[in-house]
């Protein structure tokens, strides 16, 4: 990367650091009504800067970075719970910005688009169901219904993230239940949470904390939820293609934060091992066990940056369908690393870590879902497994 971006990452972190790490001590809820005017001013500054909205492109506004730099520069934001919403780049809006920006017709670019960008408003993405398995998404019962050009929308979802305070839903309801290709029965649709059929039933408690604002994870009935035709998300029954498209590079900027909350977490580690004493003359970090710790996460640090950075370059040269196999192996492995690493960091600070004076305790209880969420570690394992035993496909033959 060229000295100008290096230097610019630099300033960033300083930025984070000075200004955002201290809002650290609010995070927990209900955290949003009283942080956010301290955010909104923090967001002011982002654009003054020109750091506003870095995956998107120039012409909407944003800081037109390629994935490689935005991988950089996700990491640095990923030291902080905080970091993604204040440059506004954060999930699910990052991306709902995207298959907006590339699948969203003219009027919902307008409509949506366009205030997202601008940190006017924020969205929420709606496919899990409580009743169907969430690692097979053509299981779905959400039904949409057309009729004089307007479709009526029933069903029921839950971990909607952020839907607390978003402004509309992207809805995945199977629009065609009966078509014979399973995989052309959803269709995506945009849902203004004013809907008169769009309820916030609650946000659902995760380890004991329900969140608040976009740190949460809702509960969402569609009753009788009437839409036109206009808020369609592309054709009739491509949601579920238009949803693989979302969730690739999505699974990927969730490995650019997650070495950003490694880093962070060994930082914590390094600190607390080179000053906790344990006897007079012994501190904490002459521990065989800990410096083991300390190496071993280091190492596998590196290890996941190089390889989130090689399948950036296979997606920015070969697209996210291709990269399908490296985005699996980052998702499964880079979740993994960041469990560990957090486990550690917080058995180093003893007690203390597991307290809410330390952000640690904040994320190992918002982070655990990451071996869950868009698509958890065995289906991913699957999927690389799958794909090296093709080779071997000729043995069984023999």
């Amino acid at each position: 990367m060229p000295d100008t971006f290096q230097q610019m990452l630099k300033a960033i972190q300083s930025f984070l650091i000075e200004e955002i790490y201290p809002l650290e001590e609010q995070l927990e809820a209900p955290f949003f009504s009283r942080l956010e005017p301290l955010l909104q001013e923090k967001r002011r500054i982002v654009k003054t800067k020109g750091w506003w909205c870095p995956q998107m492109p120039e012409s909407y506004g944003g800081m037109g970075l390629n994935l490689i730099q935005l991988a950089q520069l996700s990491e640095i934001l990923g030291t902080t719970p905080l970091g993604h919403y204040v440059f506004n780049c954060q999930a699910p809006d990052a991306g709902n910005m995207e298959l907006l920006l590339e699948h969203g017709s003219e009027w919902q670019r307008t409509t949506f688009l366009e205030p997202l960008i601008a940190g006017k408003i924020r969205s929420c993405f709606s496919m899990t169901e409580p009743q169907n398995a969430g690692s097979n998404p053509t299981l779905m019962s959400t039904r949409a219904q057309l009729d004089n050009e307007w479709y009526t929308i029933n069903g029921h979802k839950w971990f909607t993230s952020s839907a607390d305070g978003a402004s509309f839903a992207i809805v995945m309801a199977l629009s065609q239940p009966d078509h014979p290709n399973p995989y052309q029965r959803a269709s995506l649709f945009l849902v203004s949470t004013s809907n008169q059929g769009f309820e916030h039933k609650r946000n659902i408690p995760v380890m004991g904390s329900a969140g608040s604002g976009y740190i949460s994870h809702a509960e969402i009935i569609y009753k009788n939820c009437k839409v036109p035709i206009a808020h369609r998300i592309g054709g009739d029954g491509a949601g579920f293609q238009l949803a693989q498209q979302r969730l690739g590079p999505g699974r990927i900027h969730h490995c650019m934060r997650w070495i950003g909350i490694c880093e962070r977490a060994l930082d914590l580690m390094c600190r607390r091992a080179a000053s906790r004493m344990l006897k007079t003359d012994k501190k904490l970090g002459d521990m065989q066990t800990i410096q083991n710790w300390i190496a071993e996460s280091r190492v596998s640090i590196d290890a996941c940056r190089l390889l989130v950075l090689d399948t950036a370059a296979k997606i920015e040269s070969e697209g996210a369908k291709a990269a399908k196999v490296a985005i699996s192996s980052i998702k499964f492995y880079v979740a993994g690393v960041m469990s560990q690493i957090l486990d550690r960091a917080i058995q180093t600070h003893g007690a203390l870590g597991v307290t809410d004076d330390l952000v640690l305790s904040f994320w190992y209880r918002h982070e655990r879902g990451a071996r869950i969420y868009d698509g958890p570690d065995e289906v991913h394992k699957s999927v690389l497994a799958r794909n090296i035993l093709k080779k071997y496909k000729d043995i069984a033959a023999s």
